[in-house]
This record gives structure tokens, sequence and C-alpha cells, in this order.
């Protein structure tokens, strides 16, 4: 098992992997992915992966399970999927200008599993939206 500087929540049977610097915005995305869309929490901030059945399964590490950070407000519980296979992963920018208008398909790779990911700057309105069409393309 890996341990990682990342958020993930599950939407559907679907992993979303939040992944960026400290103080990107993974915790605001997440928070907003369980608001706006019933995505459940499975890990903020630090997330552990594993590969089983040759897929990347994302879980939370013991101490803080069921956390999420939200700020401005503090630490606040949240119900949780204990784990859950990674379909996608959200690498956030700082700007807009840091994405591509039309990308090539781009894949993050992680002990020679790939998964698609896409660049989403967190803060825009639509970020939430852009996740869940990224999630159901084929």
């Amino acid at each position: 098992m890996t341990n990682i500087h990342a958020s993930c929540v599950a939407l559907g049977k679907k992993g979303i992997l939040l992944i960026g610097p400290s103080g990107a915005g993974k915790s605001d995305l997440a928070l907003r992915l369980i608001e706006q869309t019933g995505a459940i929490l499975v890990s903020d901030d630090r997330t552990d992966l594993s590969v089983k059945n040759n897929r990347i399964y994302a879980s939370c590490p013991e101490n803080i399970k069921g956390l999420l950070e939200v700020r401005g407000i503090g630490i606040i519980k949240q119900k949780i999927k204990k784990e859950i296979s990674v379909n996608l992963v959200v690498d956030l920018v700082k700007s807009l200008k840091d994405i591509e208008r039309l990308p090539s398909p781009d894949f993050w790779v992680f002990e020679t599993k790939k998964i698609k990911k896409i660049k989403i700057y967190p803060f825009e309105p639509s970020a939430v939206y852009k996740i869940r069409l990224a999630c159901d393309e084929k």
C-alpha cells in the first residue's frame, strides 16, 4: 500500500482521485462533489492506494477516516465509502490558463496501471459538472 497526498470521492461506483499541491482546493472540490452530486467521501488529504485484480483502489488511512477539512469551518465528519476503484484522476491546476481547450487524452500512472486524467481549475463554477462529464465518457 502506498500513501499519497490526495483526496478521493466515490461517485456511484466510480472513484475520483483529486491530486494537486497543498492548498490547491482538493477538499473544497470534494465537498462540492459531495453536496452537488451525492458523492461519498473516501479520503481527504491523504489517500492509500493499492493494486488488486489489475485495478487501482483508494482507501483512507485509519486515523483520518470520515474526516473532511472545510477551510474556515474546521474538520467535519462525513459518511464514507471504505474503498473504491479509481476511474478518474483530476489534476487541480492554479489557473484556467493551465488547461488546454481541446486536450489530448492524458493518463496518470501508478505501479504500471494507468487511469484517465483530466486537468481542472477547482474554483471554476462548472468544475463539478466537468468531472461528472469526464466520468461518463467512454
